[in-house]
């Protein structure tokens, strides 16, 4: 059988306690595509990240992942030191991945360098957290899961937090970094208007048991910008998935 390329979950279960969360949760995520997970609190799709990221081990079932080694995992929370700089948070997988650990000094100077060019934060380097809005803390967490070169970069609700202004310009950012990088995003989110302005595709998840209750192609323009959210186009597939979430 040839190796999977991307992620494949077949026919999953996982329980907390006595609360099954997903019943029988199968999905296939191609290499190099960006999916969102959009569904009610409660319905697994963090419990889906936490998985393919072997922080959760499921009651049955099979994920074959072919970049378990090579991922990025992104909170809701930015979680960075207060007494690190930006530069140190960046640099922090280095000090704790058993695998990159010994990377030269020069090495991990020019890469995280070079990952804060990308967030546009390569000016702010040696600011501390408590110097930095929202948007930026979630942006140096975005950089601190690129700094290694993942393949995968799984996010959970990171944009969550932010007022409607930034959060615009990051998901803008965040797809830019999507085609430069050519890595795998799966993004998890409340928001349907978020899932479909940055994805190529939408996965809705019913509350009861994790399931699939509608898989969504988007036919969209690869250069998205601000004046598609208010097009015909996009607020028709707006209300094609809220009449999903309401089935």
């Amino acid at each position: 059988m040839p190796e999977v390329s991307g992620i494949q979950i077949t026919h999953l279960k996982k329980n907390f306690g006595t609360k099954e969360v997903l019943k029988d949760f199968s999905l296939q995520i191609p290499a190099g595509s960006f999916t969102s997970l959009v569904g009610p609190s409660g319905c697994g799709k963090s419990t889906v990240l936490r998985l393919i990221a072997q922080l959760e081990s499921p009651q049955s079932g099979e994920l074959k992942n072919s970049e378990v080694n090579h991922f990025g995992f992104v909170f809701q929370e930015a979680n960075l030191l207060p007494w690190k700089s930006v530069f140190e948070n960046v640099a922090l997988p280095f000090e704790l991945n058993k695998e990159i650990k010994g990377t030269s000094k020069n090495e991990i100077k020019s890469r995280v360098l070079e990952t804060l060019r990308k967030v546009n934060l390569h000016e702010s380097a040696e600011l501390f957290p408590h110097q930095l809005s929202g948007g930026m803390k979630m942006r140096v967490s975005i950089a601190r899961a690129l700094v290694t070169k993942p393949k995968l970069l799984l996010m959970d609700e990171p944009f969550a937090a932010l007022d409607e202004f930034t959060r615009y310009q990051m998901q803008l950012q965040l797809r830019e970094l999507w085609l430069q990088e050519g890595i795998t995003v799966l993004f998890v989110t409340h928001s349907l208007s978020e899932a479909v302005f940055m994805s190529q595709r939408v996965i809705l998840m019913s509350k009861s048991g994790g399931e699939i209750v509608l898989d969504q192609k988007l036919d969209l323009p690869e250069n998205r910008t601000e004046e598609l959210r208010t097009s015909q186009e996009f607020n028709s597939i707006i209300r094609k998935l809220s009449e999903g979430l309401r089935r």
